[in-house]
C-alpha cells in the first residue's frame, strides 16, 4: 500500500483542529449565554443560594489567617455557609477573591458584603467559572477526544461536541453556579494521563480532584484497582512493586502539599475532616434521585433507623454493589474496563451512599460521556435522565427555558452525530457477550432493537410530560412534593435500571481480557 502523501495528512489535521476549535466556540457561547440567567438564591434572604455561598468562602479565606477558615469564630459563622470542601477549593476562592479585591473591595468585604448582588459582580463570578471551564474542563475533553483510537476525524470532533453540549454540568456551573468543571476537569485529566501509561501524572491530576471536591471519592475506588492491577500484573516482585511504591509516593506527596498548612496540629486537621463529612447532616437532603430518597415516600427511613444504622446500612449496601466490578478491574485491568468502572461505581455511590446531593449525578455523567463514542445511544439516554433528574432544581433556581434549549440542543447533536436509533442492537449496546452466555438468546435478541427504542421514546415522553407539568401545573394541595417526588423516583428507577446494565457490560466484556497486554 502506498504511502499517503504529506500534504494530505496536514490538511486532514487542520481540519480536525478547525472543527475542533469551532466545537470550543460553540460550547463557550451556550455555556455565556446559560450564564445570563438566573443563579441560585438569587434575591432570597437570608441565606441565599450556592452563589452566595461561593462567594462568602472568598470573603472568608481572604480576610481570615488560613488557620480560621474551618473554624467556627466571631468572624466565621459556620452556620452561614461553612467552608465545608477540601483546601483546593479554598485556594481557589482566596485566589477570586484577590482578584475581586482588585476590582471592587466592597464584593468581599468582611460582614458588610453578605447577600452582596449586583450585575457588576454577578458578571464577575460567572467569568471566574468561565474560566475555570475553559482553562481545565474544556483542554482534557478536546485532548480525550482526539486520543480516541480507531476512530475517525468525524467522531472524535462529533464526540467532542456532544460532551461539552452535556447540558447537566452547563445548567448546574453557568447556571446554578457552581465549579464542577474543576474537579471533574481534574478527573479528566487523570484519565488522560492514565491512557498514555503516565501512571504518576494521573494520580497527581486525581488527587487534585479529590482534594478540590470530596464528592470526587466516588471515582476513587476505579483509580485504586486499575493502577493495583497494573502493578499486580508487572508482578509485585519487580516492576510492579517499583510502580506501586512510586505511586504511593506521588498520592503521599500530592496530599502533603495541598493540606500543608492545616496539619500543623492534629485539631486543625480534623477540623478539615469534620468539615467535609458532615455526618449529622442526615441520610439524603432534598428530593434526590437516589434509592434512600425514593423508599422513604413509602417508608420513613430516617424516622424508622437511627442516623448510625442508616450510615452503617449505606455502606454496607454501597460497598456490596461495588464489589463485582472492583474485583473484576483489579484482576483485569484495561483502560475500557476502567472507563466502565468510573460509571458503575460512582452510580453505585450515587444511589446507595450516605449524604446523596442531587448535583452528585455529575459524577456519574461526565464517566459517560468518555464512552459516549463506543455507546452512543445509552450513554445519550442517561445523560437526558441525569439532567431531567435534577429539574425541581433548575426550577427553583428559574432555569427552565435554559433547561429546555440546552437539553433538546443535545439530544439533537447526538442523534445526528451519532445516528443513536441506528445503534440499538445487542452488539451495538455491547450486550452480545452477555446473550451469548443465555440459552434461548436468539428468540429474544430479533425484537430487542425495537424494545429499547421504545423503551427510549417512552422515557423521553414521560420525562418531557413531567418537565411540563412540573412547570405549569400546581400540585394538588394535599401533595405539595407530588412533581419533585415523581421526578426523583421515576429518575431512580432509570438509574437503576442503567447501574444494571453497566455492571452487565462491565462484568461480561470480553474485550477487557484482550487488553491486558496494553497496560502490562
Amino acid at each position: 500500500m502506498g504511502r499517503v502523501p504529506f500534504g494530505l495528512l496536514q490538511r486532514l489535521a487542520m481540519e480536525k483542529w478547525s472543527l475542533m476549535t469551532i466545537t470550543v466556540l460553540l460550547a463557550l457561547t451556550v455555556r455565556w449565554t446559560v450564564s445570563l440567567g438566573s443563579y441560585s438564591g438569587a434575591g432570597k434572604p437570608p441565606m441565599y443560594g450556592d452563589y452566595e455561598a461561593q462567594r462568602h468562602w472568598q470573603e472568608v479565606t481572604y480576610n481570615l489567617p488560613i488557620r480560621q477558615w474551618y473554624f467556627n469564630t466571631s468572624d466565621n459563622n459556620l452556620l452561614y455557609w461553612g467552608l465545608d470542601y477540601p483546601p483546593l477549593t479554598a485556594y481557589h476562592s482566596f485566589l477570586c477573591a484577590y482578584v475581586a479585591k482588585l476590582i471592587n473591595p466592597d464584593w468581599i468585604a468582611l460582614h458588610t458584603s453578605r447577600g452582596y448582588e449586583s450585575q457588576s459582580h454577578k458578571l464577575f463570578m460567572r467569568t471566574t467559572v468561565f474560566v475555570a471551564d475553559l482553562l481545565i474542563y474544556i483542554p482534557a475533553v478536546i485532548l480525550y477526544c482526539c486520543s480516541l483510537k480507531e476512530t475517525s476525524t468525524k467522531k472524535k470532533v462529533s464526540s467532542a461536541l456532544c460532551i461539552l453540549l452535556y447540558p447537566g454540568l452547563i445548567l448546574i456551573d453557568h447556571g446554578h453556579f457552581q465549579y464542577n468543571s474543576v474537579s471533574l476537569g481534574f478527573a479528566l485529566w487523570g484519565v488522560l494521563c492514565l491512557s498514555y501509561d503516565w501512571d504518576l501524572l494521573g494520580s497527581v491530576a486525581f488527587c487534585l480532584a479529590l482534594n478540590y471536591k470530596q464528592m470526587e471519592l466516588y471515582h476513587s475506588l476505579p483509580f485504586f484497582c486499575y493502577l493495583l492491577g497494573k502493578c499486580f500484573k508487572k508482578g509485585l516482585k519487580g516492576k510492579g512493586l517499583l510502580l506501586l511504591i512510586k505511586l504511593a509516593g506521588t498520592v503521599v506527596a500530592s496530599f502533603a502539599v495541598c493540606w500543608l498548612p492545616f496539619c500543623t496540629d492534629v485539631e486543625q486537621t480534623m477540623q478539615v475532616l469534620r468539615r467535609l463529612f458532615p455526618i449529622d447532616r442526615g441520610l439524603f437532603e432534598d428530593k434526590v434521585a437516589n434509592i434512600w430518597c425514593s423508599l422513604s415516600v413509602l417508608i420513613k427511613i430516617k424516622n424508622v433507623v437511627s442516623p448510625q444504622t442508616q450510615l452503617k446500612l449505606s455502606f454496607a449496601v454501597t460497598f456490596l454493589s461495588l464489589l463485582p466490578t472492583c474485583i473484576k478491574l483489579t484482576v483485569q485491568p484495561s483502560l475500557r474496563g476502567f472507563k466502565l468502572a468510573l460509571v458503575s461505581c460512582a452510580l453505585s455511590f450515587f444511589l446507595f451512599s450516605f449524604q446523596v446531593h442531587e448535583k452528585s449525578i455529575l459524577l456519574v455523567s461526565v464517566p459517560v460521556c468518555l464512552i459516549m463514542n463506543e455507546i452512543p445511544f445509552m450513554a445519550t439516554w442517561f445523560l437526558l435522565v441525569s439532567t431531567f433528574s435534577m429539574l425541581p432544581l433548575l426550577l427553583k433556581d428559574g432555569l427552565l427555558l435554559a433547561y429546555a434549549v440546552t437539553t433538546l440542543a443535545f439530544l439533537s447533536a447526538c442523534v445526528a452525530s451519532f445516528a443513536i436509533f441506528e445503534k440499538t442492537s445487542a452488539k451495538d449496546l455491547q450486550l452480545k457477550p452477555f446473550s451469548l452466555s443465555l440459552r434461548g438468546c436468539v428468540s429474544w435478541l430479533k425484537p430487542f432493537p425495537r424494545v429499547v427504542r421504545n423503551l427510549f421514546l417512552l422515557s423521553v415522553t414521560l420525562m418531557g410530560v413531567l418537565s411540563v407539568m412540573s412547570a405549569a401545573v400546581h400540585p394538588p394541595q394535599g401533595f405539595p412534593d407530588l412533581f419533585p417526588v415523581s421526578v426523583s423516583s421515576i429518575s431512580c428507577l432509570h438509574f437503576l435500571f442503567f447501574l444494571a446494565y453497566f455492571n452487565v457490560i462491565m462484568l461480561w466484556d470480553s474485550k477487557n481480557s484482550r487488553n491486558q497486554k496494553k497496560v502490562s
